[in-house]
């Protein structure tokens, strides 16, 4: 709603101060000579509130939103060494669509138009690219634009506030029954790279991120306690991994003087400070095991799986695993079925004994 008030100044002069209160933004006022000039601010003013189009600082028409990614780029990206690179790669996308366009002119309905053409976009792999691909794509230009609004001040509100997300496919969920498992172990086994077995063992025992574990070193190790302390991960805290069983027994007959000064577990040939690519050996374990629609990821899924149905509660789960929130591990719920069948029909033969 606009608020228009007559001031005279000492010298006899008219002027007309208006301000526009609009929830949910800041109040913004301004003057004029003429009430005419006045009214059509205010109108004007109201009506790029309601669109998202309005930014009280005189910065969002001095700054495009290829100015903003490029400074966004420049000083933050350093400050983000996982999420650097694909943020990078997002971004830039973004800066070729409309990177053109003033941050004063930038509309929910634009973004929501590139929106729609992320959706529609092919990969280079030719297929349609994933909703959850597309929205790490607004989510990248989210953050870019709420460190614009906050720290930079070019624009007084991000227009991201109004964008709807896509909908994202439900968490894929693949994991080894036993035939596959013990099936896929021989196959590791019999392969001629030296390191494959050893890291599915581990793989599978600990639920540790592919990243994870191809980089650990042998000073995050404990043998004697058994464990592993993983000090960079995805949410980036620490976190303390059970070193049990046959992983803790294959990392203790993997230990030798020579590959600890080497420093990773599972070095590359080529470059020891690497840690060593296990795509093609994995592929073919795959093969000879004879197993589909299997990633090294699902080894993830696998260890979660098993730790559930052996009685493991979900948070129990989720800080093996290294999750933050339970919403994560509540997808396994559905495999503890048995498990939870027994709870319940050991629960109604003590509480209904007599009966």
């Amino acid at each position: 709603m606009a608020y228009i008030q007559e001031r005279k100044t000492e010298d006899g002069k008219t002027h007309f101060r208006v301000q526009v209160r609009l929830r949910g933004y800041p109040t913004t006022s301004a003057t004029f000579e003429r009430k005419t000039d006045a009214k059509l601010w205010a109108q004007q003013t109201e009506s790029a509130m309601r669109d998202g189009r309005h930014f009280k600082t005189a910065e969002a028409k001095k700054h495009t939103l290829a100015d903003l990614i490029d400074r966004y780029i420049e000083n933050v990206i350093p400050t983000k060494p996982k999420s650097g690179t694909a943020y990078t790669a997002q971004l830039l996308w973004w800066k070729q669509q409309i990177g053109y366009c003033l941050l004063s002119d930038l509309t929910p309905a634009l973004i929501a138009e590139q929106r729609d053409k992320l959706l529609k976009g092919i990969t280079f792999k030719g297929t349609i690219r994933s909703p959850a691909t597309v929205v790490r794509y607004l989510a990248a230009l989210s953050h870019a634009l709420t460190t614009a609004t906050k720290e930079w001040g070019w624009i007084d509100d991000s227009p991201m506030r109004k964008i709807t997300k896509p909908k994202e496919a439900r968490g894929r969920v693949r994991f080894l029954d036993d035939n596959e498992r013990e099936a896929l172990l021989a196959a590791c086994q019999e392969s001629s790279n030296p390191y494959l077995y050893t890291a599915f063992v581990l793989a599978l025992s600990t639920g540790m991120r592919q990243g994870e574990l191809m980089n650990l070193r042998w000073e995050h190790i404990d043998l004697i306690k058994g464990r592993i302390t993983l000090h960079e991960t995805k949410n980036g805290e620490k976190r303390i991994v059970p070193l049990q069983g046959l992983a803790s027994q294959l990392l203790q007959k993997h230990f030798t003087v020579k590959n600890q000064n080497i420093g990773l577990l599972f070095p590359s040939k080529e470059d020891t400070q690497k840690p060593m690519d296990l795509r093609f050996p994995w592929e073919q374990a795959l093969k000879k095991a004879r197993i589909k629609n299997y990633k090294w990821h699902d080894n993830r899924h696998s260890c979660a799986s098993y730790l559930l149905m052996n009685g493991a509660s979900i948070a129990e789960i989720a800080e093996v695993l290294g999750h933050k929130t339970l919403a994560m591990v509540k997808r396994y719920a559905h495999l503890s079925d048995s498990h939870t069948t027994q709870i319940v029909q050991k629960m109604n033969q003590i509480i209904f004994a007599s009966g």
